[in-house]
């Protein structure tokens, strides 16, 4: 991915914000996806530097702005605080519980990273003579559980009281609909930017589609309750797909590796430290319902073609940028939404009876959603953040973001 500092330089200014990339090392052409600095417009300008694809923050001073942007970041000063605790009237706590934080960044430890290796008894075979000779008894078995792989979210026995359970849960752990109006610093669409390269960073490092759902739930629930400062987003995004990638990934990338991808401009110790507030605000509660377990709920109950069920997870993916309209509905909400509008797409049907009845929902409810979902879609192609459009242009997903939805839905 290259870009062209060309109409920068003549401008003087930030026109777009590009994710720059660099190779990791001389020997190693491997590239990274870097967010430069977000700004008002929801653009992605290049910092006209000489030679260099970002502007670097100072290590250790954290509230300290570059000083080529200082006059776009009125607000990021030494003296001012990088979070603050929101402050809700007591009309808005009935139905959204948050985590106070007493204390915050000052207070907060180095994290001990360090891991410890798995006892050699677990693997060697003892009842041998020699303690070299290791058991493999245990490989067959593991062998046939593969054969037999079971998904438990399928079994129809579970399904119904899984699926209660999560309608439950999503209810407790929804960011507030309205929570930007707060933010003293930021805005909408610095909160897409970001996305949208949580999105490119997930590609980058091959992680889960499960794992972008719960970082940007993270996000929009930290952000709910605390309010930052624009130099110190990307940090908490950073800090919230650390987590996520260690609550779903079976190997996550090292914290390294999300040091890296900000381009060093943050410590590994800040993001580490920002990992601990972020555990602290959500009060550890990282099980959470997302729009992805619904989706996958629904297309097994009622199945579809490979092609309907990759543009449900597009367009579902595409409402993760935006805050506002869709954080207003619940996950399994939007997940009905991207069913039925990737079952029209392709298929001329909407919402079968058989998830009518094993949600509660009827289309008309979902009417709304599915609405707001089908805008989104269309404007797709002209938005500036692009990353999760060009990922499902990939072969493995059958291109499904190149189809477009009716410009009208029969709805009425």
């Amino acid at each position: 991915m290259h870009h062209s500092n060309k109409g920068n330089e003549k401008s003087g200014r930030w026109d777009s914000l590009p994710i720059a990339v660099e190779p990791l090392d001389n020997q190693n052409p491997h590239q990274r996806a870097v967010l430069g600095e977000l700004t008002e417009n929801g653009q992605r300008p290049r910092p006209s530097v000489q030679g260099a694809t970002l502007v670097r923050r100072p290590s250790g001073s954290e509230n300290v702005c570059p000083t080529s942007v200082k006059s776009m970041l009125p607000t990021c000063m030494p003296s001012k605080q990088s979070f603050a605790v929101h402050l809700d009237e007591v009309e808005e706590r009935s139905g959204y519980s948050c985590a106070a934080v007493e204390e915050l960044e000052p207070s907060m430890c180095e994290v001990d990273t360090s891991t410890i290796n798995p006892s050699l008894h677990l693997l060697l075979n003892l009842s041998t003579g020699s303690p070299m000779l290791v058991d493999r008894s245990f490989q067959s078995h593991s062998e046939d559980l593969q054969d037999n792989k079971v998904d438990v979210m399928s079994v129809i026995e579970y399904a119904e009281d899984i699926h209660c359970y999560l309608r439950e849960a999503e209810v407790r752990y929804r960011p507030k609909p309205c929570y930007m109006r707060k933010q003293p610093d930021i805005t909408s669409s610095m909160r897409a930017i970001l996305v949208d390269w949580l999105a490119e960073v997930g590609e980058e490092y091959k992680l889960q589609t499960e794992t972008l759902y719960l970082a940007v739930n993270y996000l929009d629930r930290f952000l709910s309750c605390m309010s930052v400062l624009r130099g110190k987003l990307q940090l908490v995004g950073t800090a919230a797909v650390l987590l996520a990638a260690k609550y779903e990934e079976i190997y996550p990338p090292e914290v390294e590796e999300f040091v890296y991808i900000t381009d060093d401009t943050y410590t590994k110790k800040q993001l580490l430290r920002m990992e601990h507030l972020l555990l602290k605000v959500l009060a550890f509660d990282l099980t959470v319902p997302t729009i992805n377990q619904f989706l996958l709920q629904y297309l097994q109950r009622h199945g579809v073609s490979l092609k309907t069920a990759n543009f449900a997870r597009y367009v579902a993916e595409l409402s993760l940028l935006e805050a506002d309209p869709f954080l207003k509905y619940l996950p399994s909400q939007m997940a009905a939404a991207a069913y039925c509008l990737a079952n029209y797409t392709v298929n001329r049907h909407f919402w079968p009876e058989t998830l009518a009845a094993f949600t509660g929902y009827s289309l008309s409810e979902i009417v709304p959603c599915l609405s707001d979902l089908h805008k989104a879609c269309l404007d797709a192609p002209h938005r500036q953040q692009q990353a999760i459009r060009e990922k499902y242009k990939l072969t493995k997903y059958m291109q499904v973001s190149l189809l477009e939805p009716p410009a009208v839905l029969p709805l009425h």
